[in-house]
């Protein structure tokens, strides 16, 4: 037991401790910078007329911006993983990050497409910039929200932490670790896996490539948001054997159904999508101040007591 328990240490700190989150963190932002330069320069041989690019995305500088923010989520997904055996309320959070990033991101490929006109609300692409525009900023309020709500729980423990901490909760930290070394080696071969795929079809069909394209923000992330959905229940599962609370199981839970509406999120467009965005981080806000409110009326009792 404690040479695997070592060997999942080592693991671990190759693979999520502050060292590799800074080399992940710089090579990201290296990359990003170099796929920016890298799309506008394709744009401008495209607007010579030196190559032909038939693609949206390749006819205005705008468009540009949405490679770049690819990289910048794809390290959101690594600070998730990273934050999963410190913090389940964080790793939540960071899901919430990476579907407003995503919406954010679908901004961008909203604005290179605008058509201004006095049709605006009857016009697809623009009514769904409207709704990402004004969904982003609610995201934004939600997320603020949900963290404020984070750091006066945590604050508020650390008042009343007297007694050290658990060896049940010692272990589940330890369970967390291991989850979370596991996610990463799955989630580089799902994004690999992905991206094959996505590029064959377009070098193999034409028309199997624009229909990638039309659906290129759900790519990695409709996949990935399956793997947290199995990792949520896994980490609901596991809090029955280290906690009994009754507030703690229902946070996890709802936690969990948080992840499935935003992975439903994806099977839709148009305003349906950003409402099931929305609902799905209001609901873990709520679920969340409940319980922030369940622990401080308990913790009153005990001290009463």
């Amino acid at each position: 037991m404690k040479k695997n328990a070592t060997l999942m240490n080592k693991i671990f700190e190759s693979l999520l401790s502050n060292e590799s989150k800074k080399i992940s963190e710089k090579v990201t932002l290296s990359v990003a910078i170099a796929s920016y330069l890298i799309h506008l320069a394709l744009i401008f041989l495209v607007q010579q007329e030196l190559i032909d690019l038939d693609s949206k995305f390749f006819k205005n500088p705008i468009a540009a911006i949405y490679t770049p923010f690819s990289f910048v989520l794809i390290y959101e997904v690594y600070l998730l993983i990273f934050f999963l055996p410190k913090s389940i309320s964080s790793y939540i959070g960071k899901q919430y990050e990476i579907i407003t990033l995503i919406v954010i991101r679908r901004i961008f490929k909203d604005l290179s497409q605008l058509e201004l006109s006095s049709d605006w609300f009857t016009i697809k692409n623009d009514l769904q910039f409207t709704y990402d525009v004004f969904s982003s900023l609610l995201l934004f309020f939600f997320i603020y929200l949900f963290y404020s709500m984070m750091n006066r729980k945590e604050t508020e423990s650390e008042l009343h932490k007297k007694s050290p901490e658990k060896a049940s909760v010692k272990r589940f930290i330890e369970l967390k670790k291991g989850i979370a070394s596991f996610l990463v080696p799955i989630l580089i071969g799902l994004g690999i896996y992905t991206f094959y795929n996505w590029t064959y079809a377009i070098i193999t069909n034409y028309e199997n490539g624009g229909t990638s394209f039309s659906d290129i923000n759900d790519i990695f992330f409709d996949e990935f948001f399956t793997v947290l959905i199995i990792v949520d229940v896994l980490l609901l599962l596991a809090s029955f054997y280290y906690s009994d609370k009754f507030h703690k199981i229902i946070r996890n839970s709802g936690f969990a159904i948080s992840t499935i509406l935003i992975k439903i999120s994806f099977t839709v467009d148009g305003i349906v999508n950003n409402a099931l965005i929305l609902s799905a981080v209001l609901f873990g806000i709520l679920v969340l101040f409940i319980h922030n409110r369940f622990e401080i009326d308990l913790q009153k009792v005990v001290v009463n007591n």
